[in-house]
């Protein structure tokens, strides 16, 4: 059984989205998921980490953002966590409702679950916000 476990602590900035996404599709890349699986498994990342860095953090260099991997040959579990205020991922506009459909952002979460099995959000102790998502082979 192959299993992986990847865990990154980085700093708030822009350049960081790229790193902690390709560390993630690598750890996929090893567990044996498919290419066109590893696109959706790097979009996915990558709004949750841009969400982290941009709206949970603020870009605030202080404010580290950490990234983590649990998987086996079955599947991975991606979490990703921000030191935020936290947000209701049911209070967000729906990105397809018309008046909606033309803005130029507010489709990473719709990204997130098309492309993941699960997605969810917690709270954690500390503060800030830690999506858990999950993919299954």
């Amino acid at each position: 059984m192959t299993e992986e476990s990847v865990e990154l602590k980085l700093p708030s900035r822009i350049e960081a989205i790229g790193e902690a996404s390709a560390a993630v599709v690598d750890a996929a890349r090893r567990l044996g998921f498919a290419e066109d699986a590893l696109f959706g498994i790097e979009l996915a990342v990558r709004e949750a980490v841009t969400n982290a860095v941009l709206h949970g953090n603020r870009q605030d260099e202080s404010l580290p953002f950490e990234v983590g991997v649990a998987g086996t040959d079955a599947g991975m579990t991606v979490t990703v966590r921000d030191r935020g205020e936290g947000f209701d991922a049911s209070h967000l506009p729906d990105p397809t409702a018309d008046e909606n459909i033309l803005k130029t952002s507010g489709r990473g979460i719709l990204f997130m679950r098309t492309f993941m099995d699960e997605v969810g959000w917690e709270h954690p102790p500390g503060g800030g916000t830690l999506v858990r998502m999950v993919k299954r082979k």
